[in-house]
């Protein structure tokens, strides 16, 4: 029993993640506790040495900052990255890896339900007060059991395309009838969230998994995109629309030329090393190009909305260098083991694949891995994907 504490716990705190931060980081916190008891030797990181020098160069670009001390969470933030060392050491099989996965995606379930009970009480909340609904819902939408919308529709995009990636290509699964049932639900909540850079990231990583499943079907997308489109409430509507056509300072699409314009104008004078971690909000105003009129639009300043802009313009060009290189190299270590591994578990890897393509997509248009609870199930989703069983050992 004592062996497999690792494993359970690393697991509840990949499964926790969509409904508590707090559980999850603390039965992280256990499981790194049972690997030493045990005396389980680490899993080796050499997959992530550009993480573990995108790291170093965080720290050092926090010790050269205006500011160091202000960037003290984004070192805090380390200790969810050793999630790929907790999971990375106590999963080893494949069917654990898919039991995580399921329970992930039973837990983030559990979150949309609420989520789609939120927005029901939101929508007659706006109609008794005589608000017009879309106006209040964009300022106040649904979290699930998440502290803010942007953090919730990572989750579901996350959990989303794990769960399509196991419908696709899990082959005679006994449990497809309910996470078809999960999936719908998380594509319900999804939407209704209303948040235009998960949606396009979603979309992107589901086309992925369709491609490699059945390329010929993405030339019904147009189709689906027609039914949705009609069978969407008018809020989604007026949100699609939005991309091209904002509603005022109602929508962000102002608010993210200037973040991002200003990102830009950090980088071009620190490509090095940044303002520092954590700094953005306090140089800000010092950056923001003088053609663009104030007050500025309505919206977050903390951070700049991309985390291309945010790497580069917190912690210098290096840095983001170094995170796309960790990036690359896991999309080439998951192409390999979806070559390699048995049928059965080729889903894991795409599973992986999707996501990280659906988040760095997202990512475009919001700084979603700042969020500990999207980075601790994003994390667990890489781990999962490196567990497939090869095709000769199957066969052996």
């Amino acid at each position: 029993m004592q062996e497999h504490a690792p494993l359970w716990l690393a697991t509840g705190a990949a499964v926790a993640s969509p409904l508590s931060i707090a559980a999850s980081q603390i039965l992280l916190g256990a499981a790194l506790l049972a690997l030493l008891v045990t005396r389980t030797r680490p899993a080796p990181l050499r997959q992530h040495l550009p993480l573990i020098l995108f790291m170093a160069w965080t720290a050092l670009s926090m010790a050269l900052a205006d500011d160091p001390w202000a960037g003290r969470p984004q070192i805090r933030k380390f200790y969810v990255f050793l999630i790929l060392v907790a999971l990375g050491t106590a999963l080893r099989r494949p069917f654990e890896a898919a039991r995580l996965w399921l329970a992930a995606i039973a837990a983030a379930t559990v979150s949309a339900l609420w989520a789609l009970a939120q927005f029901v009480l939101k929508y007659n909340a706006a109609r008794e007060a005589g608000r017009d609904f879309y106006t209040a819902y964009i300022a106040d939408r649904i979290t699930g059991f998440m502290s803010h919308w942007m953090t919730f529709g990572g989750h579901m995009m996350i959990f989303l395309l794990g769960a399509l990636a196991f419908l696709l290509f899990a082959p005679h699964a006994r449990v497809k009838t309910w996470v078809w049932a999960a999936a719908a639900i998380l594509f319900a909540a999804l939407v209704l969230n209303l948040t235009r850079g998960i949606w396009i990231g979603t979309f992107v990583g589901a086309a992925y998994l369709v491609r490699a499943w059945r390329p010929r079907l993405l030339l019904a997308t147009p189709l689906l995109l027609a039914v949705v489109w009609f069978a969407a409430p008018e809020a989604v509507r007026s949100r699609a629309i939005s991309i091209f056509r904002p509603h005022g300072d109602t929508d962000s699409n102002s608010h993210r030329i200037v973040t991002w314009r200003t990102g830009l104008a950090m980088i071009q004078e620190h490509p090095l090393f940044g303002v520092g971690p954590e700094n953005i909000s306090r140089q800000f105003n010092h950056y923001v190009p003088a053609d663009i009129p104030w007050p500025l639009p309505a919206g977050f300043y903390g951070h700049l909305h991309n985390i291309y802009l945010q790497y580069g313009a917190e912690r210098g060009l290096p840095a983001l260098a170094l995170f796309l290189w960790w990036m690359v190299s896991l999309a080439r270590d998951l192409k390999q083991r979806t070559a390699q591994a048995a049928p059965e578990w080729q889903w894991l890897p795409r599973a992986a694949a999707a996501v990280i393509i659906g988040m760095l997509v997202g990512g475009v248009f919001e700084h979603n891995l700042g969020d500990s609870e999207v980075l601790m199930a994003f994390l667990a989703t890489l781990v999962c994907g490196r567990v497939a069983e090869p095709e000769a050992v199957r066969a052996g």
